[in-house]
């Protein structure tokens, strides 16, 4: 019975907690809504581990309500959506236990919201169907709204009205091209939208190309590619360090979108729309990595400097996968687990310093030193060089993949000096930074303010994560590899989400 509702697990287990989380618990009630939140964090977890050991062997579909495919809504994992379901709940786990020693108290309803976001993130993972892709986009976007604004301020305010009017134009232009795609195709589910719109001829392929395009218009706003990333670097460097650090698989979800529909119905089988919108991934792709690249060194505030090591990556990714071929999916999946983990870790860790050091706070200037001013520094000079990609931590070995996916003089002449000169921008910007935060410091009485150890853990969790990827690159290389073929040849995925699957 577990193994055939299996799927359905990571999307119903956060749902069920938020909804707990919500009622009244009398005189503790911060109390247990932590217990409820790491319990239901620790099931995902384990139910996620599960997931990506269920999917080596097949593709899950689940028909709810027993509505096969194309008529009912289906959760479809396969290695991909197992791979991000894996990433959410190893990366949300550490950023609760965070968020539970002080800052889940600036907001009652903190753990349901936090929930209710790992909620919208599992489903967009797992929907097999594009309207349902929008409904778990705006259940993540609703409750991103609230989690940005905890707290309070005028900062936080500011940059949560510039990010919810852009994601509610996205969505309004999500909605325009369902309703372009389903009037042409006759249908949502993605996997039978792929076999119809590579029938389509003429002008009829003109629409869908033309409902394609409005979608990676959406998608690429969701991911932050360039011109659409102004709302990134302020709405995460004005939140608190939990927010920001669970934000790190936020635009993940933009670009699981863009891998999964545009090699699923816009793929190689496309007909007169293949390989539609790659060219503009390439072009937009580069340029995101030199303003990401160009805002990493031009930042006076460690938190914005995280940010923009968020955009830099979203570049990389994005670039790395328009060059089309197998060894590059495989090696933006490898750089993608990479960049979610070492991010999330940075905000939490630059989150702890800003507290530490009082009135300078994350601002990059020489101040006091902190009161556990070894510990933070010690974590911070791991992450940067692992973020930096210094051999032979996992930064470099991402990286590694990305060059060598590289293949044509055109894609080496372009790629390969925006990925070395963005690194070698992180490596002044995090050197000036981590010198006068950590070195070049104030005489006198560190700063009263520490953090308990399971705040640090937490970090180190996530870091221990980063380290993993170097440790075993071989083995999770042959499995990004796997997730690369997989996408490679749709036929399975259409052929298994079509015949049908478990059934409520």
């Amino acid at each position: 019975m577990l193994t055939s509702h299996l799927i359905t697990l990571p999307v119903v287990i956060p749902m069920l907690a938020a909804l707990l989380q919500l009622l009244p618990w009398g005189e503790r009630p911060q109390y247990y809504r932590r217990i409820i939140g790491l319990v239901a964090s620790s099931l995902t977890l384990i139910v996620a581990v599960m997931l990506i050991i269920a999917v080596q062997s097949e593709i899950i579909v689940y028909a709810l309500g027993s509505w096969q495919a194309p008529f009912g809504i289906v959760l479809v994992a396969d290695k991909l959506s197992a791979l991000m379901v894996l990433l959410t709940a190893v990366l949300a786990l550490p950023v609760l236990i965070y968020a539970c020693h002080g800052e889940d108290n600036l907001g009652s309803h903190f753990q349901a919201l936090f929930q209710f976001q790992v909620l919208g993130i599992m489903g967009a993972f797992l929907t097999g169907d594009l309207f349902n892709l929008f409904v778990f986009f705006e259940i993540l976007l609703i409750s991103s709204y609230a989690l940005l604004m905890h707290g309070g301020g005028k900062a936080k305010l500011r940059a949560t009205l510039h990010y919810v009017v852009l994601n509610l134009t996205g969505s309004a232009l999500f909605l325009i091209s369902l309703g372009v795609l389903y009037g042409i195709t006759g249908t949502l589910n993605m996997a039978d939208m792929a076999g119809k719109v590579a029938l389509l001829q003429g002008d009829d392929a003109a629409i869908a190309r033309a409902g394609g395009m409005i979608l990676f218009i959406v998608f690429a706003l969701k991911s932050a590619l360039l011109p659409l990333y102004f709302w990134l670097p302020q709405a995460y460097s004005n939140t608190t360090g939990t927010v920001a650090a669970l934000f790190a698989i936020m635009t993940k979800v933009g670009i699981y979108a863009i891998v999964r529909v545009f090699t699923l119905i816009f793929g190689a089988d496309a007909g007169e729309a293949a390989f539609l919108g790659y060219n503009w991934l390439w072009w937009l792709g580069l340029f995101t990595i030199l303003i990401g690249g160009l805002g990493v060194l031009g930042s006076r505030d460690i938190r914005q400097v995280v940010a923009y090591l968020v955009l830099v990556s979203v570049g990389t990714m994005l670039t790395t996968l328009s060059l089309g071929h197998q060894d590059a999916v495989s090696a933006m999946l490898f750089y993608l687990v990479h960049s979610t983990l070492i991010t999330g870790a940075l905000f939490l860790l630059v989150d702890m310093i800003a507290e530490q050091r009082g009135k300078t706070a994350s601002r990059i200037v020489k101040g006091r030193k902190m009161a556990q001013h070894n510990v933070l520094g010690g974590l911070f000079f791991l992450a940067a060089i692992t973020v930096i990609g210094i051999p032979p931590l996992s930064g470099f070995v991402s990286k590694l993949f990305i060059l060598e996916a590289a293949r044509t003089g055109a894609q080496v002449a372009w790629l390969w000096p925006l990925i070395l000169g963005s690194t070698f921008l992180m490596m002044i910007a995090l050197s000036r930074a981590g010198s006068r935060m950590f070195w070049n410091t104030l005489d006198g009485k560190p700063n009263d303010v520490k953090h308990g150890h399971w705040q640090h853990i937490a970090v180190i969790l996530l870091l221990l994560g980063a380290v993993a990827l170097t440790v075993f690159a071989q083995t999770f290389s042959g499995l990004t590899a796997a997730i690369a073929e997989q996408l490679a040849n749709p036929h399975d995925y259409i052929s298994q989400v079509l015949a049908g699957g478990q059934h409520e």
